[in-house]
């Protein structure tokens, strides 16, 4: 049975094969419109969601097939003090496959470990978000034709940030990839993130907290939204939430090729100005989610008939 919990999961070839297969979905929607007719995926969603649940609901119903699950974590029997893995023995007897988001990190792994039928990791707390990770990376390789030889700058909650850590991972494995982490001391990347996974793997990168100081040598700006989720108290969010704050004048200091990516939810820090910019592509990043998870439901399922 094979599950995706991290984008380390997928293999640089079939991470290749994987955006292809996404690309000619995008390109050929019809020639899919039946593909997993009589399948069902269930969403178990135990923390709120608007993008990456709604994705993969309209993901598989572009496949043909249907949807069941929850969408907060009071909606389920978690909230009678059941536990995952009891959860996911269940599910397996209702689904083909499952998405799950849960604010533990490794909760989805113990589910995949209890389940008959794929998993896929749809978030777990700070930890991963493989299926963002997929649709940022199949973003930046339709938009700008490539996944090496970049300069990608990562801006704003990247202690926390799930997405980011994700996106890193994956990253690494292409050749002259490079960093620029932006972000205030309070918020910057853990340290087994730049200990195990870029000191490690020799990659350059540098560490700033001026946005405008990073953006003339950006190919890539990847913003993140500081979380008021994941902080322990109101008073340090408050303080950090404005920290950033992308506007049409700062991007006056940007190449005019750059793109700017964002995971959304927006709070604050993309002013609305910028939506109207050709290298504003966070909208466009939405929609690649929809083809990137309709290949994973596809591969998945496929590998499972095997």
């Amino acid at each position: 049975m094979r599950h995706l919990m991290s984008p380390m999961d997928l293999s640089t070839e079939e991470l290749d094969q994987l955006l292809d297969l996404a690309n000619d979905i995008e390109k050929n929607p019809t020639k899919y419109a039946h593909a997993c007719d009589g399948k069902k995926l269930a969403t178990c969603f135990y923390e709120p969601s608007t993008r990456t649940r709604l994705s993969f609901e309209s993901a598989m119903l572009s496949l043909g097939g249907q949807v069941l699950g929850f969408s907060s974590a009071d909606s389920s029997s978690a909230s009678k003090g059941e536990s995952v893995s009891d959860t996911m023995r269940v599910i397996s007897c209702y689904a083909d496959i499952c998405a799950m988001r849960h604010p533990k990190e490794g909760a989805p792994l113990v589910a995949s470990q209890k389940a008959t039928i794929p998993v896929i990791n749809a978030g777990d707390g700070g930890h991963q978000h493989p299926t963002q990770t997929l649709t940022d990376l199949l973003t930046i390789r339709s938009l700008k034709g490539r996944l090496d030889n970049l300069t990608i700058g990562l801006c704003g909650d990247l202690k926390f940030g799930r997405t980011v850590h994700s996106l890193i991972h994956a990253l690494i494995r292409y050749s002259n990839v490079k960093f620029v982490l932006i972000s205030p001391e309070e918020l910057k990347v853990p340290d087994y993130i730049r200990n195990d996974v870029l000191l490690e793997h020799n990659i350059e990168f540098k560490e700033m907290v001026r946005l405008e100081d990073a953006l003339p040598e950006l190919d890539l700006l990847y913003m993140t939204r500081v979380q008021r989720e994941r902080f322990f108290n109101e008073e340090d969010y408050i303080r950090m939430k404005d920290f950033y704050i992308l506007d049409k004048a700062k991007l006056e200091l940007a190449p005019q090729d750059m793109l700017i990516l964002h995971p959304l939810p927006r709070v604050n820090e993309i002013s609305v100005d910028v939506d109207d910019d050709p290298r504003a592509v966070y909208f466009k990043q939405a929609q690649y989610g929809v083809y990137v998870r309709m290949a994973l439901i596809l591969t998945l399922l496929k590998e499972a008939e095997k």
